[in-house]
């Protein structure tokens, strides 16, 4: 029996679609760790390709299938074969496809030494147009943030919060998702922890006081080591304050090409 394939009838309203595809698609991932060769975990993926304007519809089930081929586990060195194959089943020009997940380090507290899991969230966003492919690496780093306009008008304490950076970078050569992480806990009043004894929550909180920032200071903080690194050559930053004397939180970008 033959089947009619609607999608690949044409349209004639003359309207190119930028990307089309699938997300929210789950699926698990293996990811270089640079202490332990490789972490796996689960990503939340999303695959689109463009569609020319006499095209209907496109067909969801190839990307699916072009997932599927490479196994029960992804691997991040599979990812432009993905991106190949998704051009040439579906008979695209550009295809782009995006893997977030939860990715974990273990961290010692700092004065007691004891061990616990943080959780980071990572994203990786590719795109092969016309043979040429464009991979950005992204970390989403909580961090603590202590204000210096509270600390200097406070005759006790100044009010600090969570906050949350987003790093997205381009570069040279493989970077380890471990140095990003590293490079925006630097940049703020003190870095998270999952695991605390009392000598540690103390010295957290005084390493936070010594060491104020406003939003901008954060990501201008960020913004300077990426300078500094050779390796990167793109780089977008934002921070975000959950303000905890404020109904609303506090925000800052940096973006800027260094090649």
């Amino acid at each position: 029996m033959t089947l009619r394939d609607t999608q690949s009838e044409s349209d004639d309203r003359q309207i190119a679609i930028d990307r089309v595809g699938v997300k929210s698609l789950r699926y698990p991932i293996q990811v270089r760790d640079k202490h332990r060769s490789t972490q796996s975990t689960i990503a939340t993926a999303q695959l689109t390709v463009d569609l020319p304007h006499q095209h209907k519809g496109t067909h969801m089930s190839r990307f699916v299938e072009a997932l599927n081929s490479h196994g029960p586990v992804l691997h991040v060195d599979n990812i432009r074969d993905i991106l190949a194959q998704l051009t040439e089943r579906l008979d695209s020009e550009c295809a782009h496809v995006e893997f977030e997940f939860p990715f974990f380090l273990e961290k010692p507290a700092p004065v007691t030494g004891a061990i616990g899991l943080m959780d980071y969230t990572a994203r990786f966003n590719a795109t092969l147009e016309k043979g040429v492919m464009d991979f950005v690496l992204t970390v989403i780093v909580p961090v603590t943030t202590l204000c210096p306009c509270s600390k200097a008008i406070s005759a006790h304490g100044a009010h600090n919060q969570r906050g949350q950076v987003t790093l997205a970078v381009r570069f040279r050569r493989p970077i380890w998702i471990e140095d990003l992480v590293r490079l925006v806990e630097d940049s703020a009043s003190s870095e998270l922890y999952s695991l605390l004894k009392r000598p540690d929550e103390k010295a957290v909180t005084e390493r936070a006081y010594e060491n104020p920032v406003f939003v901008e200071d954060l990501v201008r903080n960020v913004a300077q080591r990426c300078d500094e690194d050779a390796n990167i050559t793109w780089y977008r930053v934002e921070a975000e304050n959950f303000e905890s004397i404020h109904n609303h939180n506090a925000y800052a970008l940096v973006e800027k090409r260094l090649a």
